[in-house]
């Protein structure tokens, strides 16, 4: 064996060792909390001694769980719709048109992403308390939306802004040339051709906001969601039905990855395609 193919096989060994070390060290834990949620006993202890779905029947009849689910969909849900929304707007001005102060835009937009997010709730919501004092409200799931809003949009932004970047424009000039007014142009060619990028950037930010603790804890008031659903009850001891609402979490979040890794692959396959001929 050479010398450069020994040291091939050796970077490969490397690399491919390292690419199985983080998978191992991140999937480790999640599968073994998937496996605690069907334990038998109320103490998370390994090994586990028999099986049982008793915590999934737990977590179900507990009286604040149905709320705090209903207040995460809710939540996550308006919060997503609106940051794909400003999403696709900021992506089309930053792609597609040039003002001034186009760098001054771009750097504003990125700056949620610069700020931790227990330090951006921090600051929403002296800026909430604020303003409550001045016109007699108070911070509830409202204000939570917003605080998700600000902080997932530029994320959706710049997902969406890839998948602009990466289509023919003379598609719309050739529409506007047909006669197709802007919104036309808009609806007819520009959105489905950047759908699977706003459709990986809907549930991107919805799983973001779906699992955000920080910010909706500084600013959902009394209003409680999942995360802080948990964060209350591991607060006075540990349970079972934890890992089960974790695990009830996790598994539709894997499969809303993957299908938005479909419609990827779907959107890259035609685009390699070659053209048909008449």
């Amino acid at each position: 064996m050479t010398r450069d193919r020994l040291e091939g096989h050796l970077a490969n060994i490397v690399l491919y060792g390292s690419v199985a070390g983080v998978l191992v060290f991140f999937y480790i834990p999640i599968l073994t909390l998937i496996l605690f949620s069907f334990s038998e006993s109320r103490f998370l202890s390994f090994p586990i001694e028999a099986l049982s779905l008793r915590w999934y029947g737990e977590l179900f009849a507990a009286n604040d769980f149905w709320p705090a689910l209903r207040n995460s969909a809710v939540l996550a849900s308006v919060s997503t719709v609106f940051a794909t929304m400003f999403g696709i707007g900021g992506a089309i001005a930053w792609i597609r048109w040039r003002f001034r102060f186009q760098r001054f835009f771009q750097g504003l937009t990125f700056a949620p992403l610069l700020f931790p997010q227990l330090l951006l709730g921090v600051v929403m919501l002296l800026w909430f308390s604020v303003l409550g004092s001045w016109l007699d409200f108070s911070p509830g799931l409202w204000s939570a939306i917003i605080g998700h809003v600000v902080y997932i949009t530029p994320f959706a932004l710049v997902i969406i802004a890839v998948q602009v970047h990466g289509f023919d424009d003379t598609l719309e000039d050739a529409a506007r040339d047909a006669g197709a007014n802007r919104w036309q142009v808009f609806r007819e060619i520009t959105l489905p051709l950047i759908w699977p990028g706003v459709f990986s950037a809907a549930i991107f930010a919805f799983l973001l906001s779906w699992g955000n603790f920080y910010i909706t804890y500084s600013l959902a008031g009394t209003a409680r969601t999942l995360p802080t659903f948990v964060f209350s009850g591991i607060a006075v001891g540990s349970s079972p039905i934890y890992p089960a609402l974790a695990t009830l979490s996790f598994v539709p979040a894997l499969l809303l990855v993957g299908l938005a890794d479909v419609f990827r692959r779907r959107a890259a396959a035609r685009r390699a395609a070659p053209p048909k001929s008449e």
